[in-house]
């Protein structure tokens, strides 16, 4: 009986990490994109997420719509801000050899949106309440819950959907071949411009999607954005820049350690292991843990 109870906890643990960890992946493939074509570390990127969480809590709270049916209205918003974005304050920064300039306005977006959802929500955390919120699956005793289950779900078809994006379409073999050398691509006539544009805008929608995924789950305020672009990195240093799945398989690798740290060392120190961790893989394998195991999307 101890020996089933243990192995029930342990999976109950692994399964906790998994479904959390899907949601830092999303939000890696996001930066992965933006890094790989322009170089940049998105430091707005959690802000963005943030931003999306608001939109769908005041879609389900001014009009009643599903937060899960107003997912493809916030990416199709998303995928527009992020091209919009690109082109109003990226576009002139992009074509100079220095990145700093476009980190700093990321930096400066950051700040912005932050405080302009400051301004508009205030800093109270919000959260979404819905009929199904409370619903647990119980298979031989794991606990499931339902908006975990569907944000894992989520994150495999959004991240099969870029893959499928990346192989398959010309334009997206375009952002592949520019994030392995942008200037052989454009010798190849590859508009520079138009492929951070499409990156940007993937991005930014999978932004939306991280936004869902988190407002159905836990509460938000306006400044939780840059601790989840924290965890998002740490994601992307463990898969691998430039690996779409890697960067889904990191965020998972993350969500795992956080959920055994949490219960077998404390809660306060779940946040220390992943730091400790992202110090480690910068020092001793800064492409990344899987960058071998993992080919390139």
């Amino acid at each position: 009986m101890l020996e089933n109870m243990n192995l029930n906890l342990i999976i109950q643990l692994l399964i906790n990490g998994i479904l959390f960890g899907a949601m830092y992946g999303v939000a890696a493939i996001g930066l992965s994109l933006i890094f790989g074509t322009m170089r940049i570390m998105f430091l707005a990127q959690g802000s963005m997420i943030i931003l999306f969480a608001y939109v769908c809590y005041w879609l389900f709270t001014l009009f009643g719509l599903d937060p899960y049916l107003s997912l493809f209205l916030i990416v199709l918003i998303g995928l527009g801000l992020g091209a919009g974005i690109y082109q109003g304050l990226f576009k002139g920064a992009a074509a100079r050899e220095d990145k700093n300039i476009s980190l700093l306005i990321a930096v400066g977006l950051m700040f912005l949106v932050e405080n302009l959802m400051t301004v508009f929500w205030t800093a109270d955390p919000r959260t979404i309440s819905t009929g199904y919120t409370s619903l647990v699956f119980r298979p031989m005793g794991i606990s499931i819950p339902f908006n975990r289950l569907m944000g894992f779900i989520i994150t495999i078809l959004a991240t099969s959907g870029v893959i499928l994006f990346l192989k398959k379409t010309f334009i997206g073999m375009a952002v592949r071949a520019a994030a392995e050398d942008m200037e052989a691509a454009t010798l190849l006539g590859i508009n520079p411009h138009r492929v951070n544009s499409v990156a940007f805008a993937i991005g930014t929608g999978l932004a939306g999607i991280a936004g869902v995924e988190l407002a159905t789950v836990y509460p938000f305020d306006p400044f939780f954005g840059f601790i989840f672009v924290l965890k998002a990195m740490i994601a992307l240093a463990i898969g691998g820049i430039g690996s779409v799945l890697g960067a889904l398989l990191g965020g998972i690798i993350l969500g795992l350690l956080e959920s055994l740290s949490s219960f077998y060392i404390g809660g306060g120190w779940s946040d220390a292991v992943s730091y400790g961790v992202f110090l480690l893989i910068l020092m001793f394998r800064p492409e990344g843990l899987l960058v071998r195991s993992v080919k390139k999307a």
